[in-house]
């Protein structure tokens, strides 16, 4: 995995992500082998360029929808999954999921969905103001974290004057966020 990523600062990343998947995971009760897994894997295709994440995904028959083909970015996680499963034999549906949903989060997320989310947003090479205190809730209570950690990627995004993701928009609304916070103020 080291080799493939081929970079030591996302290399430093994904062991930050996994460690911290690890406590979350821990702190919950749930499988903290899984989410290792996922948080060192999580970012497989993150290096590639966008025209590579394009081919890959269409080679692969990976639909790629309008927001994706505007943001070709986000395709790094879904193609990550798939990278996953084919370069380091990953089966286990809920890590391959993980994997997939790190990015722009999505309405159905599961627990492990959530914490590799969470982990990825939350890791302590990450350096905005709130970071700290979203990973410890996030060991308290993943709805809550969730819920935070959304709302300041939808703020975050919106300063920057780009669109959140339609996925994000909907883990938004499934963890009561109200949809006038997806818009930027006029």
């Amino acid at each position: 995995m080291r080799a493939h990523l081929a970079q030591r600062h996302r290399f430093e990343h994904t062991v930050r992500v996994a460690r911290l998947a690890d406590t979350i995971a821990q702190a919950h009760g749930l499988d903290a082998r899984a989410a290792r897994t996922a948080g060192l894997l999580h970012d497989l295709a993150r290096l590639y360029s966008t025209e590579r994440l394009v081919q890959e995904c269409a080679a692969r028959g990976m639909p790629i929808d309008d927001f994706e083909r505007a943001n070709p970015i986000v395709l790094h996680a879904r193609l990550g999954a798939e990278l996953a499963r084919e370069l380091f034999g990953v089966e286990d549906p809920a890590v391959l999921s993980a994997i997939a949903k790190h990015t722009v989060a999505a309405a159905d997320m599961g627990p492990l969905d959530c914490v590799v989310y969470l982990a990825d947003g939350l890791e302590p090479g990450r350096d905005f103001p709130e970071r700290a205190a979203l990973a410890a809730l996030a060991h308290r209570d993943l709805s809550a974290a969730m819920r935070a950690t959304l709302e300041a990627s939808m703020r975050y995004v919106q300063k920057q004057g780009l669109s959140v993701a339609p996925q994000t928009a909907e883990a938004a609304r499934r963890f009561g966020i109200p949809q006038e916070a997806f818009h930027c103020p006029n």
